[in-house]
């Protein structure tokens, strides 16, 4: 076997493989906030922040997009899936917006200076559904770690919710849903750690 197709035979395996998994015909939907949605940077009182991975229920962590039904079963949406799995996307997103948002340096973890971030935050979330009726829920609790006791650490408790512009839910209205909420935790967070 030459070793040109030594390289090229396991790509080419695993793209038919992804196609098998995610169907001829679905369209992958990033999770981000709105465009323009930060506002002014916040003077915050750390200066650096590393984003722990951030937890999501067991029925969120498929990159299947879903809603819940009038009888509270969770829907599948057909042909539409996350561009990645829901808790790596939603890390990935908060420490941007929060990087873009604060004066601080903002980081998902693992943390990629030498010097320790001043804080880690956490973040567990254990409500994220999309309901009948066009509200989307997210709620759980974020955490201020400070190893070195740069500030005093704190947990917060947050309940959002978001309104879907149509239902049924189109994939594009959710992933808008999912964004607004996330913009709306960023900016509590952002709040709390404010001068």
């Amino acid at each position: 076997m030459k070793p040109t197709f030594r390289l090229i035979a396991p790509a080419l395996a695993l793209s038919l493989l992804s196609g098998c998994v995610l169907g001829g015909n679905a369209v992958l939907y990033p999770l981000e906030t709105s465009p323009g949605a930060e506002t002014a940077q916040r003077r915050l009182y750390v200066s650096s922040i590393e984003v722990r991975d951030v937890l999501v229920p067991a029925y969120a962590e498929d990159s299947q997009m879903q809603y819940r039904g009038p009888d509270g079963g969770l829907v599948p949406l057909p042909d539409a899936q996350w561009a990645a799995p829901t808790g790596a996307a939603i890390t990935a997103e908060l420490a941007r917006s929060l990087d873009l948002a604060s004066t601080a340096s903002v980081a998902a973890e693992p943390w990629p200076l030498s010097d320790r971030a001043d804080v880690q935050l956490q973040v567990r979330i254990d409500r994220l559904i999309l309901n009948h009726d066009g509200t989307f829920e997210m709620g759980g609790q974020f955490a201020v770690a400070s190893i070195d006791e740069v500030v005093r650490e704190f947990i917060d408790r947050f309940e959002i919710t978001s309104v879907v512009a149509e239902m049924p839910a189109s994939p594009s209205a959710l992933a808008a849903a999912y964004g607004d909420a996330l913009a709306q935790l960023r900016d509590r967070i952002v709040t709390r750690l404010s001068r």
